[in-house]
């Protein structure tokens, strides 16, 4: 509560200097490891966890070891702009002026985007959710998904899991930043970053300084994307220019943006056209076992319509679907009727599912993802496909609102 009263504190007096907001309450984490206790994850890399140790030891008694901690994150890394500000207000505190991010040595336009990732990189040590829960975005990975991206905008966070016989396990986390006008991408130029699950298709090396050192570039649009008309193109995950350490939270044209050494640190986890990239306004995380009794909910309606496919009972099989259903090329009424007609030429029908995934879809509420490779063999005819479909949470039941083939 303590922690969660600082965050509501700075954010009333976003025209005080954040910083010192959160410094002058900060003791409830002087013991150093700045996390909740036993539940909240490490430090990122070690010029993150000294700027933050920096901005709680600056208070009056600990101006020294402020100043040793922001000398240590600048001593690598003198192209941190926020480390360089903050050092600039342990100096002045220490000559007993007011503090420069108080806005009195520079301008508000200036300092506000600091003052933001300043907010974001605290808010991460603060309020971090507990490493043992898990996302409830990722509901299953498949078993040729070793690791799983997700990304909390409202955090300006993204988190590494990897994958545990199907669940994701906490493996790290990044700060980032995102679009100059917000989230919720819609068309070309918009400089918004998309909501949505994508998978890294590309990684991109020798690029203009602009990117860093590489980039990798997601599958936006994707097929749900598409469906509802949205646009544009070219969102990766990059570095940032050779001159600049980090940029503010809202500061790219819509691409996630790390520092040069994280987007390093990230790149042994992706596997390019496998690793999915979960991008939500603000991820929720549950504790196992919710987790496991809603994933375990969605995966028995899934495995019914498996059977009720099998069964060549058409009405136990269409009963999976939504009236709002539609395929690639049919509503529900015409592909009704394909489907009995079908259906009505087997003597038997087995239906095999392999590498299944499943994402609870950032932005639709009660919506499920399920990607999958089908394996389907009947009296006259077999074939192997890979699968998706997009499950919809109607009146207690989960049903099929649309259906694809993928390849």
């Amino acid at each position: 509560m303590r922690r969660q009263g600082l965050l509501r504190s700075a954010s009333r007096n976003a025209g005080r200097i954040v910083l010192v907001a959160f410094a002058a309450g900060a003791t409830a984490l002087a013991d150093g490891s700045l996390a909740p206790a036993g539940s909240g994850p490490a430090f990122a890399n070690d010029a993150e966890g000294a700027l933050v140790r920096a901005i709680v030891e600056m208070r009056e008694a600990g101006l020294k070891r402020a100043l040793a901690e922001i000398n240590r994150a600048i001593a690598d890394r003198p192209n941190f702009r926020l480390a360089q500000l903050v050092k600039g207000d342990i100096l002045m505190a220490q000559a007993g002026h007011p503090v420069a991010f108080a806005g009195n040595f520079a301008p508000a336009a200036t300092l506000a985007p600091l003052q933001e990732e300043a907010r974001a990189r605290l808010q991460r040590y603060l309020d971090a959710p507990p490493v043992d829960d898990l996302p409830s975005a990722v509901v299953q990975l498949a078993p040729n998904q070793p690791y799983a991206l997700v990304v909390d905008t409202s955090r300006s966070r993204l988190y590494v899991y990897a994958n545990e016989a199907g669940r994701p396990r906490y493996v790290t986390d990044f700060y980032i930043s995102l679009g100059k006008d917000g989230v919720d991408k819609e068309r070309e130029g918009d400089q918004k970053t998309p909501i949505g699950v994508y998978t890294i298709v590309a990684d991109k090396m020798k690029l203009p300084d602009f990117y860093g050192p590489r980039a990798f570039p997601i599958s936006y649009p994707n097929d749900w994307d598409r469906m509802h008309g949205r646009q544009g193109h070219g969102i990766w995950l990059h570095g940032t220019p050779s001159a600049t350490y980090s940029r503010p939270p809202w500061a790219t044209d819509g691409c996630v943006v790390l520092a040069n050494d994280d987007l390093a640190r990230l790149s042994k986890y992706v596997d390019v056209t496998r690793t999915p990239v979960v991008i939500g306004q603000s991820i929720t995380w549950r504790d196992p076992k919710r987790w496991q009794a809603e994933r375990d909910q969605f995966v028995a309606a899934f495995t019914r319509w498996r059977k009720d496919w099998e069964s060549l009972d058409d009405d136990r099989y269409f009963s999976h679907y939504s009236a709002r259903f539609r395929s690639d090329t049919h509503d529900l009424a015409a592909w009704k009727a394909r489907k009995r007609q079908v259906n009505a030429g087997k003597k038997w029908v087995k239906v095999g599912i392999e590498d299944l995934s499943l994402f609870a879809y950032p932005g639709v509420p009660g919506m499920v993802m399920a990607t999958f490779e089908q394996d389907y063999r009947s009296s006259n005819m077999s074939n192997r496909r890979l699968k998706r479909q997009y499950w919809i949470r109607e009146g207690g039941e989960w049903r099929i609102l649309h259906e694809s083939v993928v390849s």
